[in-house]
């Protein structure tokens, strides 16, 4: 390690062909692009959801492209992560690539003291502690497998690089998410192992996931219990119109298309995973700026 905290690395490649994946809410959505992606790219895969009729649908459509399963997982479940795991491991011996991609909204919207401790419990339920489980299930087991591998987290540029304030509660969660996966990959590099760790911001435009109605899954027990902020649930088309209804161009991201970009970053074991970072990057230079002067950073401010 150097003196100013960085490794050199220089790890091999992944060969994708062959692999085992693990992709965690990949039924649907950005999950779903990188599931395909990866059969693609001649990788057995295993979807782990929460909706088992979502499951068998992708099952059912991507089984021409190489084999496929999935197994119903409440990632927020010790022991259901635990038998997910088991059942991988009996049916295909090891696992390569684990994508840590399921995540929900907080529900709640709005200001940060609008948001009641249900949804932080909801949201870092899975966001956090779903990713957390996910790493202390399935790492060790890799390390012992000893087969080169990555995990690959997926965050949000809502967070993990500056907030958007009026989604607090996601933001906090993702930044987590990004910080969590960092120390992961540093602790992976100094124990000499052969796994590495990437965070995934998915990018190219905005994304049809049914991350804008994960409320429908949501415990019981989970649900809020106090008035509403004013904010609604909505599908993806929903959320597109009153976007563009606010005047603001509209870009959909080509999920198949990222799902591909994606595969081909891990096999590389890019720490980074994202497309158009120009703005990104500035935006980060002016909020170290800020901090160095002991100022408040600027954040997104996405119209949200």
């Amino acid at each position: 390690m150097s003196d100013d905290g960085t490794t050199n690395d220089p790890i091999p490649d992944i060969e994708i062909p062959g692999t085992v994946a693990v992709v965690t809410g990949g039924a649907g959505g950005i999950g779903k692009g990188i599931v395909g992606a990866l059969l693609r790219a001649g990788s057995s895969v295993v979807i782990a959801d929460i909706e088992a009729d979502t499951i068998a649908a992708t099952v059912e459509e991507f089984s021409s492209l190489g084999p496929v399963s999935g197994v119903r997982t409440d990632i927020t479940d010790e022991s259901s992560v635990k038998a997910l795991a088991d059942q991988v491991y009996e049916q295909h011996g090891k696992v390569n690539l684990l994508y840590n991609n399921a995540g929900v909204t907080s529900g709640g919207g709005g200001k940060p003291w609008q948001q009641e401790p249900n949804d932080w419990r909801w949201c870092f339920g899975v966001n956090v502690f779903g990713t957390a489980i996910c790493t202390s299930e399935f790492v060790p087991r890799m390390l012992e497998g000893g087969e080169p591998g990555q995990v690959i987290n997926t965050s949000s540029g809502d967070g993990g690089f500056a907030p958007v304030p009026t989604a607090s509660v996601y933001a906090a969660s993702k930044a987590a998410v990004s910080c969590f996966t960092e120390a992961l990959h540093h602790n992976l590099v100094m124990e000499d192992t052969r796994l590495r760790a990437s965070v995934f911001y998915p990018s190219g435009g905005l994304q049809r996931t049914g991350l804008f109605t994960a409320s429908r899954n949501r415990p019981e027990e989970l649900q809020r219990v106090g008035e509403a902020t004013g904010r609604k649930s909505m599908t993806f088309d929903e959320m597109k119109a009153m976007l563009e209804k606010s005047g603001r161009e509209v870009v959909e991201a080509d999920l198949d298309a990222q799902g591909d970009f994606v595969v081909s970053e891990t096999a590389a074991r890019r720490y980074i995973i994202t497309l158009n970072l120009g703005d990104t990057v500035d935006l980060l230079h002016r909020r170290a700026d800020a901090i160095g002067r002991l100022d408040v950073p600027p954040h997104h401010g996405m119209p949200i």
